[in-house]
Protein backbone atom coordinates (compact mmCIF):
# COMPACT_ATOMS: atom_id res chain seq x y z
CA UNK A 1 0.00 0.00 0.00
CA UNK A 2 1.34 3.42 -0.94
CA UNK A 3 2.24 5.89 1.79
CA UNK A 4 0.73 9.32 2.19
CA UNK A 5 -2.75 8.34 3.37
CA UNK A 6 -4.43 9.30 6.64
CA UNK A 7 -6.69 6.30 7.25
CA UNK A 8 -7.07 2.93 5.57
CA UNK A 9 -8.89 -0.37 5.96
CA UNK A 10 -6.18 -2.50 4.31
CA UNK A 11 -8.10 -5.78 4.12
CA UNK A 12 -11.07 -4.03 2.51
CA UNK A 13 -8.99 -2.07 0.04
CA UNK A 14 -10.27 1.27 1.37
CA UNK A 15 -7.79 4.15 1.52
CA UNK A 16 -8.60 7.70 2.60
CA UNK A 17 -5.72 9.94 1.61
CA UNK A 18 -6.90 13.06 3.39
CA UNK A 19 -9.38 12.80 6.27
CA UNK A 20 -10.54 16.30 7.14
CA UNK A 21 -12.09 16.90 10.54
CA UNK A 22 -13.31 20.44 9.87
CA UNK A 23 -14.17 22.97 7.21
CA UNK A 24 -14.23 26.75 7.08
CA UNK A 25 -17.16 29.09 6.47
CA UNK A 26 -16.38 32.81 6.22
CA UNK A 27 -13.20 32.21 8.18
CA UNK A 28 -14.88 30.23 10.96
CA UNK A 29 -13.77 26.64 11.50
CA UNK A 30 -16.63 24.16 11.83
CA UNK A 31 -15.89 20.64 13.07
CA UNK A 32 -17.34 17.69 11.17
CA UNK A 33 -17.74 16.04 14.59
CA UNK A 34 -20.36 18.58 15.57
CA UNK A 35 -22.07 18.36 12.19
CA UNK A 36 -22.32 14.58 12.44
CA UNK A 37 -23.71 14.79 15.97
CA UNK A 38 -26.23 17.33 14.73
CA UNK A 39 -27.22 15.03 11.87
CA UNK A 40 -27.72 12.20 14.37
CA UNK A 41 -29.93 14.39 16.55
CA UNK A 42 -32.05 15.52 13.59
CA UNK A 43 -32.49 11.99 12.20
CA UNK A 44 -33.31 10.60 15.65
CA UNK A 45 -35.84 13.35 16.29
CA UNK A 46 -37.51 12.82 12.91
CA UNK A 47 -37.87 9.11 13.62
CA UNK A 48 -39.43 9.85 17.02
CA UNK A 49 -41.83 12.34 15.41
CA UNK A 50 -42.78 9.74 12.79
CA UNK A 51 -43.49 7.08 15.40
CA UNK A 52 -45.49 9.55 17.49
CA UNK A 53 -47.60 10.56 14.51
CA UNK A 54 -48.08 6.95 13.45
CA UNK A 55 -49.42 6.05 16.91
CA UNK A 56 -51.72 9.06 17.10
CA UNK A 57 -49.75 11.03 19.67
CA UNK A 58 -49.15 14.76 19.83
CA UNK A 59 -46.07 15.37 17.68
CA UNK A 60 -45.69 18.95 18.93
CA UNK A 61 -45.17 17.59 22.42
CA UNK A 62 -42.23 15.52 21.20
CA UNK A 63 -40.80 18.55 19.42
CA UNK A 64 -40.92 20.49 22.68
CA UNK A 65 -39.23 17.62 24.50
CA UNK A 66 -36.44 17.31 21.91
CA UNK A 67 -35.52 20.98 22.22
CA UNK A 68 -35.07 20.57 25.97
CA UNK A 69 -33.49 17.12 25.79
CA UNK A 70 -30.73 18.17 23.37
CA UNK A 71 -29.54 20.91 25.71
CA UNK A 72 -29.74 18.73 28.81
CA UNK A 73 -28.02 15.81 27.07
CA UNK A 74 -25.03 17.93 26.06
CA UNK A 75 -24.73 19.18 29.64
CA UNK A 76 -25.08 15.64 30.98
CA UNK A 77 -22.51 14.23 28.55
CA UNK A 78 -20.03 16.90 29.55
CA UNK A 79 -20.57 16.53 33.30
CA UNK A 80 -20.19 12.75 33.09
CA UNK A 81 -16.87 13.11 31.27
CA UNK A 82 -15.60 15.80 33.63
CA UNK A 83 -16.60 13.78 36.71
CA UNK A 84 -14.37 10.88 35.69
CA UNK A 85 -11.50 13.13 34.59
CA UNK A 86 -11.71 15.28 37.71
CA UNK A 87 -8.00 15.07 38.52
CA UNK A 88 -7.37 17.13 35.39
CA UNK A 89 -10.35 19.48 35.53
CA UNK A 90 -9.96 20.42 39.17
CA UNK A 91 -6.59 21.86 38.16
CA UNK A 92 -8.04 23.45 35.01
CA UNK A 93 -11.63 24.48 35.87
CA UNK A 94 -12.04 26.83 32.93
CA UNK A 95 -11.47 23.89 30.58
CA UNK A 96 -14.79 22.43 31.73
CA UNK A 97 -16.49 24.93 29.43
CA UNK A 98 -14.17 24.25 26.49
CA UNK A 99 -16.32 21.83 24.52
CA UNK A 100 -14.28 22.45 21.37
CA UNK A 101 -11.45 20.48 22.96
CA UNK A 102 -13.70 17.41 23.12
CA UNK A 103 -14.87 15.45 26.11
CA UNK A 104 -18.50 14.29 25.78
CA UNK A 105 -19.51 10.91 27.19
CA UNK A 106 -22.60 9.34 25.65
CA UNK A 107 -23.73 7.72 28.89
CA UNK A 108 -23.99 11.13 30.51
CA UNK A 109 -26.18 12.23 27.62
CA UNK A 110 -28.37 9.13 27.90
CA UNK A 111 -28.84 9.56 31.64
CA UNK A 112 -29.71 13.23 31.15
CA UNK A 113 -32.14 12.46 28.30
CA UNK A 114 -34.03 9.76 30.21
CA UNK A 115 -34.18 11.90 33.35
CA UNK A 116 -35.41 14.87 31.33
CA UNK A 117 -38.09 12.72 29.72
CA UNK A 118 -39.30 11.50 33.12
CA UNK A 119 -39.64 15.08 34.40
CA UNK A 120 -41.20 16.27 31.14
CA UNK A 121 -43.77 13.46 31.06
CA UNK A 122 -44.69 14.06 34.68
CA UNK A 123 -45.21 17.78 34.11
CA UNK A 124 -47.25 17.15 30.97
CA UNK A 125 -49.23 14.37 32.72
CA UNK A 126 -48.21 11.85 30.10
CA UNK A 127 -47.08 8.24 30.33
CA UNK A 128 -43.30 8.20 30.73
CA UNK A 129 -43.10 4.62 29.47
CA UNK A 130 -45.17 5.39 26.38
CA UNK A 131 -43.07 8.42 25.52
CA UNK A 132 -39.88 6.44 26.16
CA UNK A 133 -40.98 3.66 23.81
CA UNK A 134 -41.72 6.28 21.15
CA UNK A 135 -38.46 8.20 21.54
CA UNK A 136 -35.97 5.40 22.19
CA UNK A 137 -35.65 4.19 18.55
CA UNK A 138 -34.70 7.76 17.64
CA UNK A 139 -32.10 7.82 20.39
CA UNK A 140 -30.34 4.67 19.21
CA UNK A 141 -30.43 5.90 15.60
CA UNK A 142 -28.81 9.14 16.69
CA UNK A 143 -26.13 7.17 18.54
CA UNK A 144 -25.41 5.03 15.46
CA UNK A 145 -24.90 8.13 13.31
CA UNK A 146 -23.06 10.11 15.96
CA UNK A 147 -20.31 7.50 16.32
CA UNK A 148 -19.00 8.52 12.89
CA UNK A 149 -17.97 11.80 14.47
CA UNK A 150 -15.35 9.77 16.31
CA UNK A 151 -14.10 8.45 12.98
CA UNK A 152 -13.33 11.88 11.55
CA UNK A 153 -11.57 12.75 14.82
CA UNK A 154 -9.49 9.53 14.67
CA UNK A 155 -10.60 8.51 18.16
CA UNK A 156 -12.61 5.80 19.94
CA UNK A 157 -10.63 2.86 18.60
CA UNK A 158 -9.55 -0.36 20.23
CA UNK A 159 -6.51 -2.56 20.64
CA UNK A 160 -4.40 -3.92 17.80
CA UNK A 161 -6.10 -6.32 15.43
CA UNK A 162 -5.49 -7.82 12.03
CA UNK A 163 -9.05 -8.91 11.34
CA UNK A 164 -10.93 -8.01 8.17
CA UNK A 165 -12.09 -4.67 9.62
CA UNK A 166 -8.66 -3.61 10.89
CA UNK A 167 -8.09 0.13 10.52
CA UNK A 168 -4.75 1.87 9.97
CA UNK A 169 -4.34 5.47 11.15
CA UNK A 170 -1.40 7.79 10.73
CA UNK A 171 0.10 7.87 14.20
CA UNK A 172 0.45 11.63 14.43
CA UNK A 173 -3.33 12.02 13.98
CA UNK A 174 -4.21 10.31 17.26
CA UNK A 175 -3.73 11.21 20.91
CA UNK A 176 -0.61 9.65 22.37
CA UNK A 177 -2.61 8.55 25.43
CA UNK A 178 -4.80 6.34 23.21
CA UNK A 179 -1.84 4.34 21.88
CA UNK A 180 -1.36 1.39 24.21
CA UNK A 181 1.78 -0.71 24.49
CA UNK A 182 0.06 -3.43 22.46
CA UNK A 183 -0.66 -1.00 19.62
CA UNK A 184 2.82 0.52 19.78
CA UNK A 185 4.38 -2.94 19.38
CA UNK A 186 2.65 -3.30 16.02
CA UNK A 187 3.39 0.12 14.55
CA UNK A 188 3.98 -0.11 10.81
CA UNK A 189 6.22 2.20 8.84
CA UNK A 190 4.99 2.75 5.31
CA UNK A 191 7.05 5.05 3.12
CA UNK A 192 8.70 6.54 6.18
CA UNK A 193 5.35 7.30 7.88
CA UNK A 194 4.27 5.55 11.09
CA UNK A 195 0.81 3.95 11.19
CA UNK A 196 -1.03 2.22 13.99
CA UNK A 197 -3.39 -0.65 13.24
CA UNK A 198 -6.40 -0.82 15.51
CA UNK A 199 -9.90 -2.14 16.07
CA UNK A 200 -12.49 0.35 14.71
CA UNK A 201 -14.70 0.25 17.79
CA UNK A 202 -16.62 3.31 16.58
CA UNK A 203 -17.72 1.19 13.60
CA UNK A 204 -18.55 -1.80 15.81
CA UNK A 205 -20.79 0.33 17.99
CA UNK A 206 -22.45 2.07 15.06
CA UNK A 207 -23.34 -1.26 13.44
CA UNK A 208 -24.42 -2.75 16.78
CA UNK A 209 -26.71 0.23 17.40
CA UNK A 210 -28.31 -0.17 13.98
CA UNK A 211 -28.97 -3.80 14.89
CA UNK A 212 -30.60 -2.73 18.17
CA UNK A 213 -32.71 -0.21 16.24
CA UNK A 214 -33.91 -2.92 13.85
CA UNK A 215 -34.79 -5.15 16.82
CA UNK A 216 -36.80 -2.37 18.47
CA UNK A 217 -38.72 -1.53 15.30
CA UNK A 218 -39.55 -5.18 14.67
CA UNK A 219 -40.55 -5.81 18.28
CA UNK A 220 -42.62 -2.63 18.51
CA UNK A 221 -45.67 -4.27 16.94
CA UNK A 222 -45.50 -7.17 19.37
CA UNK A 223 -45.12 -5.37 22.69
CA UNK A 224 -47.77 -6.04 25.30
CA UNK A 225 -47.28 -3.05 27.57
CA UNK A 226 -45.55 0.30 27.40
CA UNK A 227 -41.95 0.35 28.53
CA UNK A 228 -40.84 -2.82 26.78
CA UNK A 229 -38.86 -0.98 24.10
CA UNK A 230 -37.09 1.07 26.75
CA UNK A 231 -36.08 -2.09 28.60
CA UNK A 232 -34.94 -3.83 25.41
CA UNK A 233 -32.86 -0.77 24.55
CA UNK A 234 -31.17 -1.05 27.95
CA UNK A 235 -30.46 -4.75 27.30
CA UNK A 236 -29.31 -4.39 23.70
CA UNK A 237 -27.19 -1.30 24.10
CA UNK A 238 -25.84 -2.43 27.47
CA UNK A 239 -24.60 -5.78 26.12
CA UNK A 240 -22.98 -4.22 23.07
CA UNK A 241 -21.35 -1.39 24.96
CA UNK A 242 -20.02 -3.73 27.68
CA UNK A 243 -18.28 -5.81 25.00
CA UNK A 244 -17.00 -2.87 22.95
CA UNK A 245 -15.87 -0.86 25.98
CA UNK A 246 -13.56 -3.72 26.92
CA UNK A 247 -11.69 -3.27 23.64
CA UNK A 248 -11.35 0.53 23.65
CA UNK A 249 -8.14 2.28 24.63
CA UNK A 250 -9.68 5.58 25.83
CA UNK A 251 -11.69 4.32 28.77
CA UNK A 252 -12.86 6.40 31.72
CA UNK A 253 -12.24 4.65 35.03
CA UNK A 254 -14.06 4.64 38.33
CA UNK A 255 -12.17 6.83 40.77
CA UNK A 256 -8.94 5.25 42.05
CA UNK A 257 -9.66 1.94 40.32
CA UNK A 258 -8.93 0.23 37.02
CA UNK A 259 -12.62 -0.51 36.43
CA UNK A 260 -13.95 1.07 33.20
CA UNK A 261 -16.96 3.03 34.42
CA UNK A 262 -18.93 2.70 31.17
CA UNK A 263 -18.37 -1.05 31.06
CA UNK A 264 -19.58 -1.47 34.64
CA UNK A 265 -22.58 0.76 33.93
CA UNK A 266 -23.35 -1.22 30.77
CA UNK A 267 -23.51 -4.51 32.68
CA UNK A 268 -25.83 -2.96 35.26
CA UNK A 269 -27.95 -1.39 32.54
CA UNK A 270 -28.36 -4.67 30.66
CA UNK A 271 -29.24 -6.56 33.87
CA UNK A 272 -31.75 -3.90 34.94
CA UNK A 273 -33.27 -3.84 31.46
CA UNK A 274 -33.69 -7.60 31.39
CA UNK A 275 -35.31 -7.61 34.82
CA UNK A 276 -37.57 -4.72 33.82
CA UNK A 277 -38.59 -6.42 30.58
CA UNK A 278 -39.47 -9.65 32.40
CA UNK A 279 -41.58 -7.74 34.93
CA UNK A 280 -43.39 -5.85 32.20
CA UNK A 281 -44.09 -9.05 30.25
CA UNK A 282 -45.48 -10.64 33.39
CA UNK A 283 -47.65 -7.60 33.89
CA UNK A 284 -48.95 -7.99 30.36
CA UNK A 285 -49.55 -11.71 30.87
CA UNK A 286 -51.39 -10.96 34.10
CA UNK A 287 -53.71 -8.53 32.37
CA UNK A 288 -54.33 -11.05 29.61
CA UNK A 289 -55.19 -13.71 32.18
CA UNK A 290 -57.61 -11.28 33.81
CA UNK A 291 -59.35 -10.82 30.51
CA UNK A 292 -57.76 -7.51 29.49
CA UNK A 293 -56.71 -7.16 25.87
CA UNK A 294 -53.27 -5.66 26.50
CA UNK A 295 -52.53 -5.06 22.84
CA UNK A 296 -55.76 -3.10 22.38
CA UNK A 297 -55.16 -1.32 25.66
CA UNK A 298 -51.68 -0.19 24.62
CA UNK A 299 -52.99 0.96 21.25
CA UNK A 300 -55.82 2.87 22.89
CA UNK A 301 -53.37 4.50 25.28
CA UNK A 302 -51.22 5.64 22.36
CA UNK A 303 -54.31 7.12 20.67
CA UNK A 304 -55.63 8.97 23.70
CA UNK A 305 -52.61 10.20 25.65
CA UNK A 306 -52.05 13.66 24.23
CA UNK A 307 -50.88 16.91 25.72
CA UNK A 308 -53.65 18.52 27.77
Amino acid sequence: MAAGFDVAFPHLGIVIEHLKNSFSVFGFSIAFYGCILGLGIVCGALLAFHLAKKSGQNVDMYMDFCLIAVIMSVIGARLYYVAFQWDYYKQNPLEILNLRAGGLAIYGGIIAAVTTLWVFAKRKKQSFLLMADTAIPGLILGQAIGRWGNFVNCEVFGRYTDNVLAMQIRRDLVRASDVTADIAEHVQVIGGVEYIQVTPTFLYESLWNLGVLLLLLLYRKHKKVNGELLMLYFVGYGIGRAWIEGIRTDQLYLWNTQIPVSQALSVLLAAAGLAGWILLRRRGAGKAAAGTDTASEAAAEEKTEEEP
